[in-house]
């Protein structure tokens, strides 16, 4: 005859106590797991827009930067800054805002007092509609900006389009800028390529409708295709959709000699220390761009460049560690920590 099994309730309740806690707490994380899965991936389906700012928070806090907003006329200036030391003011290019400078900040801000605006127009500060965002604005605006957070004199840096906002501004108000970097800089004379000549006839590179357009504007500033998960570039489509007519009008204002000569015009009135720092294999703003830097800076008090490889025009995000370092180091050099 056989014996009756147990029922399994008592069986169960003899395990000692750290077991049960254990089991208990396992059924919990497995529960918080399944949820938290559940939710990340309906906002990366259905609100991945919430992911990517929730990321940029993430690094802007391992930066040690916060946000902040300041009002300069019609104007909405939205910054990151944090750090403490020398002054260092990062300008960003066409197309881009303050956090492509995240990686920078995150280096930087041991050592200096860093502050990365959007530019008027772009990312979260204003834009007016009907108004010019061209060189010679956006450096009329800066101007305000400086004098609205009296910065007193700070090292200027600028990428693309925002390099050639950083000369102008420089040549304007040398008794501010204690030194200029240059990266990858529009408004210099360079050799014409494929990109310049697209450029000129009129047709805008960086408009694009689908994915397949993402990655073709993207490949024109990058060597490799970043790793960008897929509804990721939907957000970023749908922003180029609706800033279309912006993007339209400011890059048909830059394709204007006074613009895409804006630095060249003005080498002989900067008489600050400059670096200029490019990628070897820039495809936007051509290499020959840094020999008319070097050769047009008759006043400059110093001039030095370094060259990058294994990048293209993005140097601020595919070498994040080396521009960090060579930006650092030239502010040391003319900006000494007290």
């Amino acid at each position: 005859m056989s014996k009756p099994s147990l029922p399994a309730g008592p069986a169960a309740n003899q395990r000692p106590l750290w077991q049960r806690l254990l089991i208990r707490r396992l059924k919990f994380l497995v529960i918080v797991a399944v949820v938290l899965g559940v939710g990340l991936g309906g906002c990366y389906l259905f609100a991945p827009q919430w992911l990517l700012r929730a990321e940029l928070a993430r690094k802007a806090m391992a930066a040690h930067v916060e946000t902040h907003s300041v009002q300069v006329g019609d104007t909405k200036w939205v910054y990151y800054e944090g750090g403490q030391g020398p002054t260092l003011v990062l300008l960003h290019g066409f197309a881009a805002d303050r956090n492509v400078w995240l990686e920078q900040l995150r280096l930087l801000t041991p050592h200096f007092h860093v502050i990365a605006p959007d530019l008027p127009g772009w990312g979260d500060s204003t834009r007016v509609d009907g108004a010019s965002y061209n060189i010679d604005a956006q450096a009329a605006r800066l101007q305000g900006f400086v004098d609205t957070l009296r910065l007193q004199r700070f090292m200027l840096v600028g990428h693309s389009m925002g390099g050639a906002i950083a000369s102008v501004y420089a040549a304007d108000h040398p008794e501010k800028v204690g030194g200029l970097a240059l990266v990858d800089a529009f408004g210099l004379k360079a050799n014409e390529n494929d990109f310049a000549r697209g450029a000129l006839s009129g047709k805008n590179p960086f408009a694009y409708d689908d994915r397949a357009g993402f990655e073709h504007a993207t490949l024109l500033a990058f060597e490799k295709m970043p790793n960008i998960p897929g509804r990721f570039q939907d957000v970023l489509v749908e922003k180029n959709q609706r800033d279309r007519a912006y993007l339209d009008r400011t890059f048909n204002e830059l394709r204007d000699p006074s613009q895409y000569l804006s630095v060249q015009n003005r080498l002989d009135r900067l008489t600050m220390p400059v670096l200029g720092l490019w990628c070897h294999d820039d495809k936007i703003i051509d290499i020959s761009a840094l020999d008319s830097l070097r050769g047009g800076l008759s006043r400059a008090s110093s001039i030095s460049s370094s060259i990058l490889t294994g990048c293209n025009h993005m140097p601020v995000l595919e070498k994040p560690d080396e521009t960090a370092r060579i930006l650092g180091a030239f502010a040391l050099q003319h900006m000494p920590l007290g």
